[in-house]
């Protein structure tokens, strides 16, 4: 936490407003961070891997280039490096979450650094790296659970808040990028167009067209899924969908969040059995404990809306993609939300819709991709003015000296959907059928976790 003491106690709701306050920076210390997940499967079967073969993929790397082990009592559960942390989904996703970076390059060395080391020793122990939204074929029951306390706690609970948040916990998979702010007024527009973009960055990187091995319905099930998991604390925040808004609106919006756990040291305090909002806890205490500055980062941590607030900002809505395309999602950002004049016009393109129609056309993004509609044009119309926005945008910063090099080449993943129309989830589609080893083929080909060129 920046300026801020775990310990501190929380004297009044300032405080609260403070801390998320804390996160804005000057222009000439923006960076953008890049976390991405993927899966861990079985070479030969395709079936997600056990906590067993992940422990060993870490221990191998444990002690290598700069990695350290992050245990949870005995297990192994991430791996902590300089300035980039491996961490483990309860399914036993991988997650990197990389360094924060001034420029795309260092995203791009950062992530190709980290997937070289994954892919020498994944091979050796009969695993395989998917860059793909939804375990492909094993059955949620069938998924073990990662041995972490945290997720001891949120699972029983997810039973309680809707009927698949299990399924987002063990079987989905994201990639999410982390921007920044020059102050208030400048976060809450961020916000709100993010949110507004959701069913762009939906559609566009949709990777996620199975649930339990065969076609479901929908490009990104992982969007119905998560629509499906915990209302209190997952989707779009309604105070930031329409013009207006402040950061006293995300306050009060994770206030009336129920909490999951309190962290005291190695200890998880489970608050799932009173149903407590952070503001009932902050007037009330609970279990003999009070509120301070470090429950506040935690909570702030529990909530899952597609935009997230802690203090920076961070878009969790693409699926999780090959390291070309997740690279990709982070340049479309940082094109747009890094300039002035792209980001005045990203607004422009999509400001006049009204509440009704950004929600059903939020839903409609997961279901049937760019070909989702909006007055007389379709998202894939959408996408391709907001990728050449990007484009100039990125290429703005370049001339203005914000970057050493230009940063529109990891655009270029994404032309050939914008083509075509067709994402990788359809492209996953199209391809499967045959044989489990067929399929996993087909998988392999389009989302496993290698760069192209």
């Amino acid at each position: 936490m920046r300026n801020f003491a775990a310990n501190q106690l929380i004297s009044s709701r300032d405080d609260l407003l403070a801390y998320l306050r804390s996160g804005a920076r000057p222009r000439e210390d923006w960076g953008i961070g890049l976390e991405t997940e993927k899966l861990v499967i079985d070479a030969g079967t395709g079936e997600a891997a056990s906590y067993g073969q992940i422990r060993e993929l870490l221990t191998q790397l444990d002690g290598t280039a700069g990695w350290q082990g992050i245990y949870d009592d005995e297990a192994l559960i991430g791996l902590q490096g300089k300035r980039s942390s491996v961490t483990l989904e309860p399914g036993g996703q991988l997650e990197l979450s990389g360094r924060l970076c001034c420029d795309m390059h260092c995203n791009k060395r950062d992530l190709a650094r980290y997937t070289a080391q994954i892919n020498e020793v994944a091979p050796r122990l009969g695993l395989a790296i998917l860059g793909f939204g939804i375990q492909p074929f094993t059955p949620l029951p069938q998924i073990e659970w990662l041995p972490k306390k945290r997720y001891a706690i949120m699972g029983p609970y997810m039973l309680k808040t809707g009927d698949m948040g299990q399924r987002m916990m063990k079987q989905t998979a994201g990639t999410q990028v982390n921007l920044d702010y020059l102050d208030e007024a400048d976060c809450v527009r961020k916000l709100r167009l993010l949110q507004w973009l959701a069913p762009v960055f939906y559609a566009l990187f949709a990777n996620s067209p199975l649930l339990d091995g065969v076609e479901c319905g929908y490009l990104s099930v992982r969007g119905e899924i998560w629509s499906r998991t915990d209302n209190d604390r997952c989707g779009l925040i309604p105070a930031f969908m329409e013009k207006g808004g402040s950061l006293d609106d995300y306050v009060a919006y994770a206030l009336q969040t129920p909490l999951y756990f309190l962290q005291r040291g190695a200890r998880l305090v489970d608050m799932t059995d009173r149903r407590i909002s952070f503001a009932d806890f902050l007037e009330q205490g609970a279990k003999g404990e009070v509120a301070c500055l470090g429950d506040w980062d935690v909570h702030l941590s529990t909530l899952f809306p597609e935009v997230r607030l802690r203090p920076q900002l961070e878009l969790r809505t693409p699926d999780s993609l090959p390291p070309d395309f997740a690279l990709a999602v982070a340049s479309l950002v940082k094109g747009l939300f890094y300039d002035d004049l792209a980001l005045q016009h990203a607004e422009a393109l999509i400001e006049d819709l009204n509440l009704t129609r950004r929600q059903e056309l939020y839903r409609e993004s997961w279901r049937i991709g760019l070909k989702a509609r909006f007055g007389e044009a379709t998202l894939l119309e959408l996408a391709r003015e907001l990728v050449a926005l990007a484009r100039q945008g990125l290429a703005r910063q370049y001339l203005q000296g914000y970057n050493a090099d230009d940063e529109s080449c990891f655009l270029d993943p994404l032309e050939p959907i914008l083509r075509s129309g067709e994402t990788l989830a359809e492209l996953v589609l199209a391809g499967w059928h045959g044989s489990r080893q067929q399929k996993l083929k087909h998988l392999q080909h389009f989302c496993g976790y290698a760069f192209k060129a």
